[in-house]
């Protein structure tokens, strides 16, 4: 089984027509800041995902998973566009798995609206394990993997923070839900990045609050914890869980494009891809996750 992880793609989406009540708020600094500092470097991001598709039919990949910020400031015309924007994704791969991230849940007004429009992928295989909503999502596919998200994501604080935490109520879930998953290879989606790629925790005002709690809560557990929200790629193994860890960085962030492809079989072995010349191409170079 072949799985492509994305995220942080970031699609910039006109705003015309929205009520001026809607960004009079938090929202106003976050289109500033992608005015002045990110906009280059995304204004490509439709079009690479159109790209992105074309990778995953030519690589003949089972499953796509994606971990979150799809938008900038998470207004509805914006989830709007970036579900119309990821349908070659859905249309190119069997399976789509997807978790929600910050910037798609910028406001407490986001809450439901990113559920409209990719609610058809927030589905789980056991509801009898979750304990907020959808999550811990659960997917088993085919007989040896299974796909776990959980949620770090909230409103954003205020202007300055834009960290995330897992709910605790999901952290003391996910131990039963990885014990359902026994005898399969366990991908742990949730957005924020437990640990930088030096092994160290991502900064007090970006990071994951409670990151030592969720690698605690993974205990033996062989397989991959997955992630964005950090804009380059990585991965690192560290000594506080038996999980390896991906960051795929921003797939669409001009001179940042990341993706990482995992071959299960055997053994499982995770390649990284980036984007040289218009195109998604792999790395040569392989992380063996697990013999």
């Amino acid at each position: 089984m072949r799985l492509l992880h994305f995220s942080d793609v970031h699609v910039p989406s006109p705003i015309r027509g929205v009520p001026l009540r809607a960004i009079a708020n938090r929202r106003l600094a976050g289109l500033l800041n992608y005015r002045l500092r990110r906009r280059k470097r995304y204004l490509d991001a439709p079009r690479k995902l159109q790209e992105l598709a074309e990778t995953i039919h030519d690589l003949r990949v089972d499953v796509a998973l994606c971990t979150g910020d799809y938008t900038i400031v998470g207004l509805e015309p914006e989830l709007a566009f970036a579900r119309r924007c990821v349908q070659p994704i859905v249309d190119a791969a069997p399976e789509f798995v997807t978790i929600f991230g910050n910037h798609d849940v910028y406001m407490p007004d986001s809450l439901g609206v990113f559920e409209k429009h990719f609610g058809e992928f927030l589905k789980t295989d056991r509801p009898d394990l979750a304990v907020d909503g959808v999550w811990p999502l659960v997917r088993f596919l085919g007989d040896h993997v299974a796909v776990v998200g959980i949620n770090s994501a909230r409103p954003k604080p205020d202007v300055v923070r834009s960290t995330g935490r897992v709910p605790e109520a999901q952290l003391a879930a996910l131990p039963a839900v990885l014990d359902a998953c026994e005898g399969r290879f366990v991908f742990l989606l949730t957005h924020y990045a437990p640990r930088l790629g030096d092994g160290r925790p991502d900064k007090r005002n970006h990071g994951l609050e409670n990151a030592d709690e969720l690698l605690q809560a993974t205990g033996k557990v062989r397989g991959a914890l997955l992630f964005g929200h950090v804009h380059h790629q990585y991965d690192v193994s560290v000594p506080e869980t038996a999980m390896h860890l991906f960051n795929s960085g921003s797939t669409t962030m001009k001179g940042h494009e990341g993706f990482w492809l995992y071959e299960v079989g055997d053994e499982v072995v995770a390649t990284p891809g980036v984007y040289r010349d218009g195109r998604y191409v792999l790395l040569d170079r392989q992380v063996v996750v697990q013999r």
